[in-house]
């Protein structure tokens, strides 16, 4: 199985969408073999709770598909039961400082390089049995941890934070960062744009990826022009009611006396 990490050291654009709407046994097949790479698991603005994230990871890990979660919070609690129900990364929002981070690090990582509390022979390790230090080393390696820049904080802090060793790459928050910059929704404002392209500068300048969501695939493509490699278009219910408008309207047209 493509873990992950795979899928983001890999060459090229990678290619997912949000999920924060459809807790499905089929979603994983369907977001699959529609072509996507990796999904982004919403649980801080979806109604996600930790029983449902439980179940919707079986449902992408049988399909093949590795996952993203946002916690709803960034606290020792929120993040370490989140990597126990198997989530292979973990987007965390508003982070501001290098202490902040620090923390995420310490609360998602097994020693020696963090402190996460240990439970083996759960749903992140497979319920396998095994060695104590190789299953713990093995979540060390597996586990990616991306912060969210989405507030001024976070982007004054982006070149320290991104250079920390046990941070793999960047997400941006664009509505969140475009609101604290005191410019909602102008994402064509200079301010704006300047911001995005420190983000990106600073993740490539130290060899890690930068990710964002994209409304379209036009969107998307201008983003990867930029330097963001790893791309969710749209999400889950936004692709559908678009289809579904899109397939009601062109019947309507089609059946006009």
């Amino acid at each position: 199985m493509t873990t992950l990490r795979q899928v983001c050291e890999a060459e090229g654009v990678k290619v997912g969408t949000f999920v924060c709407e459809f807790n499905t046994p089929g979603i994983g097949y369907i977001l699959k073999n529609a072509g996507c790479d990796f999904v982004f698991l919403d649980m801080e603005h979806s109604g996600f709770d930790i029983s449902d994230l439980k179940s919707i990871l079986r449902y992408f890990e049988a399909a093949e598909l590795p996952a993203f979660v946002r916690p709803p919070g960034k606290d020792n609690y929120a993040i370490s039961r989140v990597l126990d129900m198997g989530a292979e990364g973990i987007i965390l929002p508003m982070v501001g400082s290098v202490e902040e981070t620090r923390q995420i690090i310490q609360s998602a990582r097994y020693t020696p390089e963090g402190s996460r509390g240990v439970a083996l022979g759960i749903a992140h390790d497979h319920y396998q049995p095994g060695a104590v230090l190789d299953k713990l080393a093995a979540a060390n390696r597996r586990t990616q941890i991306y912060p969210l820049i989405e507030t001024v904080d976070g982007l004054k802090n982006v070149e320290d934070i991104v250079s920390m060793p046990g941070v793999d790459g960047l997400w941006v928050g664009h509505f969140d960062l475009s609101c604290s910059l005191g410019i909602p929704g102008e994402f064509d404002n200079p301010v704006f744009v300047s911001a995005i392209e420190r983000i990106s500068t600073a993740a490539k300048a130290n060899g890690k990826p930068a990710a964002r969501v994209a409304a379209t695939a036009e969107e998307g493509a201008d983003l990867f022009q930029q330097g963001f490699e790893i791309i969710a278009v749209s999400g889950d219910c936004w692709l559908l009611q678009q289809a579904m408008s899109q397939a009601a309207n062109a019947l309507r047209d089609l059946c006009k006396s």
